[in-house]
Formats: structure tokens, sequence, C-alpha cells
């Protein structure tokens, strides 16, 4: 029986993977949830009550009722708020232990895409690994919100897919690694979402630009813009873009390139 309290790298560790993972898929049954277990000397049972301790301090869950369990909610809430104070560093603190724990260093664990800044040095360095290992858990957790499928489509295919910011991540540092920031949109949707060609509205429907209607004539725009037009977006597991992020993609992006 497991009487050892739990350590802040292990909640750190465990909150991590329950942004990545979709609500459904909590239960020890679920390979990373076992393979956290035995990363951490934790049997698989109290990985996965941690996990829905965590659920009962999303503020997802409460607004809808749902309590989860919430007997270790008091050594979870610190770490879910932490995690809001400052999102960039938990998550990089989150993935550097990860990697301590599987015995690689944070370059070696994320070697394919951070191959190419090997000659940098210092502080800039670790900037650039910081940036680029945070955009990677950003699209971990928007992949899980939207089931690997994306959110216009339905395609299945994450290698087809992109986690789009709809407050640029340049934009917003507070919001960059908010789940609620995230849309998962395939190749062309991203890019067309990206450059203000269709936007969300706050119904969650989507818009064409005016600047893309003018090519209604085109074969493309019939086979790939007309039948989107306010279509709703496929409803994610927990987080719903966030109204104010909508609105101000609709101000600042949508239909002004």
């Amino acid at each position: 029986m497991e009487r050892k309290l739990w350590s802040r790298e292990e909640l750190i560790l465990v909150f991590s993977l329950y942004l990545k993972l979709p609500f459904g898929k909590m239960h020890t049954r679920t390979p990373e949830i076992i393979e956290m277990a035995n990363l951490i000397g934790r049997t698989v049972n109290s990985t996965a009550i941690r996990l829905t301790n965590f659920a009962a301090c999303d503020p997802y869950h409460q607004n809808r009722g749902v309590k989860g369990m919430v007997g270790g909610i008091k050594q979870c809430q610190p770490i879910w708020d932490e995690f809001f104070g400052n999102k960039e560093l938990l998550i990089f603190e989150s993935e550097t232990i990860l990697a301590q724990k599987e015995n690689l260093t944070i370059e070696s664990k994320f070697d394919d895409i951070l191959f190419d800044i090997k000659d940098l040095k210092g502080e800039t360095k670790l900037r650039e690994v910081k940036t680029r290992v945070n955009q990677n858990v950003f699209r971990q957790i928007v992949v899980a919100n939207y089931s690997s499928k994306c959110a216009i489509t339905g395609i299945d295919l994450p290698e087809l897919l992109f986690a789009s910011h709809i407050i640029p991540w340049s934009k917003n540092e507070d919001e960059r690694l908010n789940p609620e920031n995230g849309i998962f949109l395939s190749a062309l949707y991203d890019k067309a979402f990206d450059r203000g060609l269709i936007a969300v509205n706050e119904k969650y429907q989507i818009l064409i630009s005016e600047k893309l209607k003018k090519k209604k004539d085109a074969d493309y725009y019939g086979k790939y813009f007309a039948p989107i037009e306010n279509q709703l977006l496929i409803s994610p597991q927990r987080y719903f873009p966030k109204k104010e992020f909508i609105q101000y993609h609709l101000d600042v992006i949508f239909n002004k390139n």
C-alpha cells in the first residue's frame, strides 16, 4: 500500500499527462498511465486517481457539475494554480523532469525538433529549446483536446494536422500554451485561419473572408471552402476556443490580409 507523500515532481508529471490525455482515457488500462506509473514508482491505480484529482481542479469539469475525485485535490490544486500562473515555465519543467526520469537530456529527448540548433550557445540556445519544446507540448495538448481529428474535416491523421493558435504565439505570451487558444486543423485550413482567410465566430461557426469569396467561381472554392461556410467546428473534448480569443482573431486577423 502506498503511503509516501507525492512529491512536487511527481505531481507535475501527472498533471502534464492530464493535459495530454483525452478525458475518456483516464483509467488504469491506458498505456500512457501505465508507463507514467512505472516511471515514477507508483501503482497504476494511484496514478489514475491523481489524474482524476486534477480533473476536480479543472474549471471545465466544475462548470459541468462533474466533481471528479476531490480526495487529493489539496495536493493537486497548487500545481494547477501554478500552471495557470506560468504555463511556459511549468510545462518546460515537466518535460525536463520527464527526460531525466527516462535517463535522457531535454535535447536528446526532443532531438527531432532541436537537431538544427546544436551550434547555438547560452541563453539564445536555452530560449530556443524552451520555445520549441513548449510548442511541441502545446500540440500534444491540442491533439488530445480534439481527439486527434481536424476540427473542420474530421481527418484523423495527425501527420497532416496542425495545432493552430487563435491568438498568434508572438502576440500573447501568457496564452501561448492555453488549450483554449488552440484549434486542431488540417494544413489547408490552418494556413487559411492563420492568414485571416477563414475564421470562427462565437457560435463556433466557420466564416469565409471577403477575399476568399472573390474566388467563388474557382473549382477549389467550391470543393474546399463553400461546403464549410457556417459549418460548426467539431466539438473538442474539454476546452472550447475562448470567446475573447475568437474575438481577437475576428478583430485583428480575419479579413485583414
